[in-house]
C-alpha cells in the first residue's frame, strides 16, 4: 500500500468512495477547492493504482479539523484508515498542526475506536448534527502534540 498526497486526478475515485460512504458526500469541486487551499491537507491510500482510501484536514491557526476519511468497503477492517490517518497526523504536524479536532456519528462505533486507537477522546456531543438519517455527531480531539 502506498499512502501519498491527494491530487486531482485521484479525485473521480476519491468521489466513488465518497458517494458510497456517505449520505451527504462532497462534490468533486468541493474536493479540488480543499486540495487548493494550502492550510489544508489530503492523503490517498492506493493498491496497485486503485485508490482504496482518503483522509484529509482543514488547517487553521495550529489547528486541523479532520473532515473526510472513508475506506472502501471491501478494504476495511484491514488498518489502512489507520495508517491513513496516522500519517496524515505526522505530516500535519510537521507543517504546524499541533491539535487535531473531527466529529463522528455516534452509532459509528468503529471509527470512534479507530480515532481512540490514534489517541483522539470524545469531549462533547453536537445534538443533531447529522441528517439522513438525523444523528448526533460526536466531537473528538487530539493534542496538542509537541
Amino acid at each position: 500500500m502506498l499512502i501519498r498526497k491527494m491530487t486531482e486526478a485521484d479525485l473521480d475515485e476519491v468521489c466513488v468512495i465518497e458517494q458510497e460512504t456517505f449520505s451527504e458526500p462532497w462534490s468533486k469541486d468541493d474536493f479540488c477547492k480543499a486540495l487548493r487551499d494550502i492550510n489544508n491537507g489530503y492523503l490517498v491510500a492506493e493498491v496497485r493504482d486503485e485508490i482504496i482510501g482518503y483522509c484529509g484536514y482543514w488547517g487553521i491557526a495550529g489547528e486541523g479539523n479532520i473532515y473526510n476519511m472513508a475506506v472502501k468497503k471491501e478494504y476495511r477492517r484491514q488498518c489502512i484508515g489507520f495508517y491513513l490517518l496516522e500519517h496524515l497526523i505526522k505530516e500535519a504536524v510537521k507543517g504546524g498542526i499541533s491539535s487535531f479536532t473531527l466529529e463522528v456519528r455516534s452509532s459509528n462505533e468503529a471509527a470512534i475506536r479507530l480515532y481512540e486507537r490514534l489517541g483522539f477522546q470524545a469531549t462533547a456531543i453536537r445534538k443533531d448534527f447529522y441528517t439522513k438519517p438525523k444523528e448526533d455527531a460526536v466531537i473528538m480531539w487530539l493534542g496538542p502534540i509537541q
